[in-house]
């Protein structure tokens, strides 16, 4: 009788331990707490990441914004920093009065201030002996043994299929560690009112989501002047694909409007990075220009649905686009102004941004970007 014996190589992977029992496992990207899973969304994840790497040393409010959304982002950052800072101390059990983990520095930032410990996690995995019988086995004991090796064989090839069926249906959903790239839209209306503005009206609808990772317009146009191309060139569907994959992005958005008769209709498709393939796509008709935001709020909500977004984000995340304007004038006009803002600085921006603000004065967006601009 003989025995054949195999064992694989250990394999490693880093943790830090804080507290009295949270473990931060870095190549998962996941927090636990005694063992158990603790569920923190995607942005207070990232700055608790970065307090932790950061540990005993002031982080600022600009390199917050820097590390988790990128530099020449204009937004209201100071709510989203507060509303994540606030979440990590939920998960943590945190005082802000009493800090054991977080400690706010007024008017300059955060501090990690617990003590951590950073080790290697190893997993041994060893495999059984296998024993192997010499000996032929009688006759009927031999046709037994290809009834279970043919039985065998039918259940691997079923196993094999179903995996290859999973793995399709699977293929198209993202995580929350992906990025995607943004395309500029196929407009075929004639109406140039619909340039710029509708891509710039679906990157404040991304935004909202915590799921969703959407590559700056500063790091796409780095990425442009990289590939000998200028920031003004246009992001067709395939120079959008090779931007992001020099970006190591997932997917690319391609958005299109076009016209049926009176109306409109706006469709988005998810178009895999590396393959093109077809990930996800949605579609609404608008019955005049006036309804085209909220037929373009209707497809990006179908498409995060279908790239593995929760329903659950999806209700919470979902702030209708004509709340920030109902005027596709005044968007157009801001989106130039930031354009104008990454290419060539404030001075020539805030006209673009003073003019959004004349076609829709309750545009609460300009405002927020006017004003830093002029800071």
């Amino acid at each position: 009788m003989g025995v054949a014996m195999g064992s694989k190589p250990a394999r490693t992977s880093e943790s830090i331990k804080f507290g009295d029992a949270f473990e931060i496992d870095v190549q998962a990207y996941r927090l636990r707490r005694a063992g158990r899973l603790v569920k923190l969304e995607r942005i207070p994840m990232e700055l608790l990441f970065l307090l932790v790497e950061q540990r005993g040393q002031l982080v600022g409010r600009e390199q917050i914004v820097e590390r988790i959304w990128g530099k020449g982002v204009f937004f209201d950052a100071d709510n989203s920093i507060n509303g994540a800072i606030r979440k990590i101390r939920q998960v943590l059990r945190d005082d802000p009065e009493q800090p054991r983990f977080v400690q706010t520095i007024t008017g300059k930032g955060y501090r990690f201030i617990a003590p951590v410990v950073e080790q290697l996690v190893a997993e041994s995995r060893s495999q059984s002996q296998v024993l192997i019988e010499e000996t032929p086995p009688p006759v009927s004991r031999r046709m037994w043994s290809w009834v279970i090796l043919a039985t065998a064989t039918l259940l691997v090839a079923i196993g094999v299929y179903a995996a290859r069926i999973w793995n399709r249906a699977t293929v198209s959903k993202l995580t929350q560690k992906d990025t995607i790239v943004l395309a500029d839209f196929v407009n075929t209306t004639g109406d140039p009112v619909f340039d710029d503005a509708l891509k710039q009206a679906l990157s404040v609808v991304l935004t909202q989501s915590p799921f969703l990772n959407v590559v700056s317009d500063v790091q796409v146009s780095e990425m442009l002047r990289r590939m000998g191309r200028t920031p003004n060139d246009r992001l067709t569907r395939e120079v959008a694909r090779e931007v992001c994959l020099r970006t190591g992005g997932k997917a690319i958005l391609v958005g299109s409007i076009s016209s049926l008769g009176t109306h409109y209709v706006v469709g988005l498709q998810a178009l895999g990075c590396a393959s093109g393939e077809l990930l996800a796509t949605g579609q609404a008709e608008a019955a005049n220009k006036e309804s085209v935001l909220k037929a373009l709020d209707g497809v990006a909500s179908q498409v995060r649905g279908k790239v593995g977004e929760s329903m659950l984000s999806l209700e919470k995340y979902a702030f209708p686009l004509d709340t920030t304007t109902k005027s596709l004038e005044a968007l157009k006009a801001f989106s130039i102004g930031q354009r104008a803002l990454r290419d060539n600085g404030e001075v020539e921006a805030i006209p673009f941004f003073r003019q959004a603000i004349q076609l829709d004065p309750d545009f609460a967006l300009a405002y927020t970007t006017l004003g830093r601009a002029y800071e």
